[in-house]
C-alpha cells in the first residue's frame, strides 16, 4: 500500500502535472451504508497500492426523514498511482442512490463526469421529497453528463432473493451491490470484503451469504451487462512506495496511536477522561480498546467531570488526557486554567467542527483557534499544535505528550471534523527512531525542618513533579495563586505578576526544544507566501505546486506549532514580499501572525464547512500576485 508524500522536490514540483488519479464519490440516504461502502473500497484501494485519501461527509441527525435532502450521507476518495494530497476537488463519478443524494451533490461534479443512478428509487415519493418536479433522470437537466441508469433496488433483490429476506432487510444489501460494481470498474479484489463480511456476521451467517451475493452480482453485471462506453473497467497501477508496513489510518486512530507511543515514551501508565462529542467520540472508541497498552479509559458524565478526572490521573502520577470539540473545550475552558495553575501535564484534543454552538456538527472549520491560544480567563498561556493531516496526527499526538511531561503544562492539540474522519495511507513508523523522554517523579525529601515545595523549577521552569504518597513529600496544589518561592498561597502582587511572568516563560521556552520553521516546498524569500496550518496542508501544497509549475515564484509553509511559533518565524515571513494565509474560519492565524510579526499577512477564508479545493487556492495565488 502506498503512502501521500507530503513533501515534493523542487524537480517533481516543476514537473508537468500528468497524474492518474479518479475522484468518486458514493452518495445516498443516511441509511444506506455509503460511510461502511466508502471504507470497505478504500480497504481494497489500499490493498490495490494506491495513494488515496478519503472524505466522509454525512449529516448532523441521528436519523434525518428518509429521502430528503438533509438527510444525505456522501463517502468521497481521490485515488491514484501518485502522491495524492486531497480527497479530490470534484468526482469523476457520482454513485446516486436517490434523487435527494443527486441533488445535493451533482452540482459538485466535473463536467463530463459520469452518474450511476439507482432508478428505482426515483419514484414519484421520493422525487417530491428532493424537491424535483420533473425526473431528472428523464429530461435534460443532467445533459453535461454521462448518465447510467438502472434499477440497482431491484437487481439487489434479485440477488439475495435465495436467503429469504424481508424486503426491508434485502434492500440493505444494495450498498454491497453498489460496492460490487464498483470494485468491477476499478479493477479490484472482492476477496477481502467477502472476509470481512463473514467476519462482521458471523453470528448470523445468513446475513453474510446475503450481502456476498449482493456484492458478486454487482460484479458480474459490470463484467457482463452491455452497459456502454461509459462504464468500462479502468485499472490504475499502483503509486511508487518506500518499503515497509502500512495500513490506512483516519485521524482519530492516528491519535490514539500516537497517544499511546507518546505515553510508552515517558514511561507513564494513561488516563483519558472524555465524554462523547462529533466528532471527538472516535478517540474514546479506539483507546478503550487498547487497555493491554497500560490505557485507562473512562467516559464521564459531562465534560466538566472528563477534564477533572484527567487532571486528577495527571496528580496522581498517569498521563491524563482529555478530548471533545468547540463547545466541549468552552466547557473545559475552567479546568484548563486549574491545570495551567497546578502545572500539570495534560494533553487535550480539541477536533474542531462548524460553530459556534451546536453549529455543524459533522462538518469541519478551524474556527477554534482564538479558543486555543486565547480562550481562558487569566493570563493563561498554552503550547498549541496542530496536525496537517490523519497520518501526521501520530506524531503531533507524541510531540504533545513530550511538550506536557517536559514542561509540566497542559497542551492542546488541533484537528478538525476533516482529519478525524478522513483516512489515509501510513507508514507505520520504526519506534526505536523516536527518542524516549521518561519522566522523572521527584522522590528525594526535604532536610529535616524545610519545607515541601511543590514548586522548585528546573532549567525549563517546568515544577517538580511528586507523586502522591511518596514518603517525606506530602504536598498539596490548587487553584490559587503560589508563592514564587514556597508554593504557599500568596496573593501578593508582586508575586502574582512574577508567577504569571514565570508561566509565560516557561510556555515561551518550549519554542527552544521545537525545530525552526521550514519552507514546505519553494524557497525563502519569494514573491509570495501561502501560509497555512492544519488541514488546508493538501490542498495548499498541490495548489502551490501548480502554480510553480507554471513558473509563479511562491512558497508554501505550514505550521505545526502554533503556540509558541518556531523562533525563526517573523524573519522568514518577512522575507517574502507578500503573505497570504488561507484558514476556514475568518482569519485566526491571520491576526496571530500580524499580531506577533507586524507583516502584512492577507486572509483566504472559507466557512462553509467544507474543505478548501485546490482551484479556490490557485485562484487565491494567481490574485494575490496579479
Amino acid at each position: 500500500m502506498a503512502t501521500a508524500s507530503h513533501y515534493l522536490t523542487p524537480e517533481e514540483a516543476g514537473a508537468d502535472i500528468a497524474p492518474e488519479a479518479i475522484v468518486v464519490r458514493f452518495a445516498g440516504d443516511s441509511g444506506d451504508g455509503m460511510q461502511l461502502t466508502g471504507g470497505q473500497f478504500t480497504l481494497s484501494t489500499a490493498l490495490a497500492g494506491n495513494d488515496l485519501a478519503t472524505f466522509p461527509d454525512f449529516p448532523a441527525e441521528i436519523r434525518a426523514p428518509q429521502g430528503t435532502t438533509f438527510g444525505v450521507s456522501a463517502f468521497q476518495i481521490n485515488f491514484g498511482s501518485a502522491a495524492i494530497e486531497t480527497a479530490g476537488d470534484a468526482p469523476d463519478v457520482l454513485i446516486a442512490m436517490n434523487p435527494a443524494a443527486l441533488k445535493v451533490n451533482v452540482a459538485d461534479l466535473k463536467a463530463g463526469g459520469l452518474i450511476i443512478a439507482d432508478e428505482g428509487e426515483f419514484g414519484a415519493r421520493n422525487l417530491a421529497k428532493a424537491g424535483y418536479e420533473v425526473n431528472p433522470l428523464e429530461d435534460d437537466s443532467l445533459a453535461r453528463w454521462q448518465l447510467i441508469r438502472f434499477n440497482i433496488s431491484q437487481l439487489t433483490l434479485d440477488a439475495v432473493k435465495p436467503f429469504g429476506l424481508g424486503n426491508k432487510e434485502a434492500l440493505r444489501c444494495k450498498n454491497m451491490w453498489t460496492l460490487g460494481l464498483a470494485l468491477w470498474m476499478f479493477d479490484r479484489d472482492r476477496g477481502p470484503i467477502e472476509q470481512w463480511l463473514r467476519t462482521k456476521f458471523a453470528k448470523a451467517p445468513e446475513l453474510a451469504e446475503a450481502n456476498i451475493a449482493a456484492l458478486n452480482a454487482g460484479h458480474a453485471y459490470g463484467e457482463t451487462a452491455e452497459i456502454g462506453g461509459q462504464i468500462r473497467q479502468h485499472h490504475i497501477d499502483p503509486a511508487p512506495a518506500e518499503p515497509g508496513l502500512y495500513r490506512t489510518v483516519t485521524g482519530a486512530e492516528a491519535i490514539s496511536i500516537g497517544l499511546v507511543a507518546g505515553a510508552r515514551l515517558a514511561g507513564l501508565p494513561m488516563f483519558f477522561g472524555g465524554y462523547p462529542i462529533t466528532p471527538a467520540s472516535a478517540i474514546l472508541h479506539h483507546l478503550s480498546r487498547l487497555k493491554e497498552y497500560g490505557v485507562t479509559t473512562f467516559q464521564a458524565e459531562d465534560e466538566i467531570a472528563a477534564i477533572g478526572s484527567a487532571i486528577g490521573a495527571s496528580y496522581a502520577g498517569s498521563l491524563g488526557v482529555t478530548s471533545s470539540s468547540g463547545p466541549g473545550i468552552a466547557l473545559k475552558g475552567e479546568a484548563m486554567g486549574l491545570a495551567i495553575m497546578t502545572e500539570l501535564p495534560l494533553v487535550i484534543i480539541n477536533s474542531q467542527r462548524g460553530g459556534p454552538s451546536t453549529g455543524l456538527p459533522t462538518k469541519t472549520e478551524q474556527s477554534d483557534l482564538y479558543q486555543a491560544v486565547y480562550g481562558r480567563n487569566g493570563d493563561a498561556p498554552m503550547p498549541v499544535i496542530a496536525a496537517r493531516s490523519p497520518a501526521d496526527a501520530f506524531d503531533c499526538a507524541i510531540e504533545a505528550c513530550r511538550i506536557a511531561t517536559q514542561y509540566m503544562t497542559p497542551v492542546m492539540l488541533l484537528t478538525d471534523g476533516y482529519i478525524a474522519n478522513a483516512a489515509e495511507p501510513w507508514k507505520v513508523p520504526d519506534m526505536a527512531e523516536y527518542m524516549p523522554f521518561p519522566v522523572r517523579f521527584h522522590d528525594q525529601a526535604p532536610s529535616e525542618g524545610e519545607a515541601v515545595n511543590p514548586y522548585v523549577r528546573d532549567e525549563k521552569l517546568a515544577r517538580v513533579w511528586i507523586k502522591p504518597g511518596t514518603p517525606g513529600l506530602t504536598h498539596r496544589i490548587g487553584g490559587i495563586e503560589k508563592n514564587f518561592g514556597s508554593g504557599h498561597i500568596d496573593y501578593a502582587p508582586a508575586n502574582h505578576q512574577l508567577m504569571t511572568d514565570t508561566r509565560f516563560a516557561k510556555v515561551d521556552g518550549v519554542a527552544d526544544s521545537i525545530p525552526d520553521q521550514d519552507v514546505c516546498l519553494g524557497s525563502e524569500g519569494a514573491r509570495l507566501a501561502v501560509v497555512g496550518w492544519g488541514s488546508t496542508f493538501g490542498p495548499i501544497h498541490q495548489a502551490v505546486r501548480r502554480v510553480r509549475s507554471r513558473g509563479l515564484d511562491v512558497a508554501h509553509i505550514h505550521l505545526r506549532h502554533i503556540w509558541p511559533n518556531p523562533r525563526n518565524l517573523g524573519d522568514l515571513l518577512r522575507s517574502f514580499d507578500k503573505v497570504i494565509v488561507p484558514e476556514m474560519n475568518k482569519g485566526q492565524l491571520k491576526t496571530l501572525l500580524r499580531d506577533q510579526y507586524l507583516i502584512d499577512a492577507r486572509p483566504v477564508n472559507k466557512v462553509s464547512g467544507q474543505p478548501f479545493k485546490i482551484a479556490e487556492i490557485e485562484a487565491a495565488i494567481e490574485e494575490a500576485l496579479a
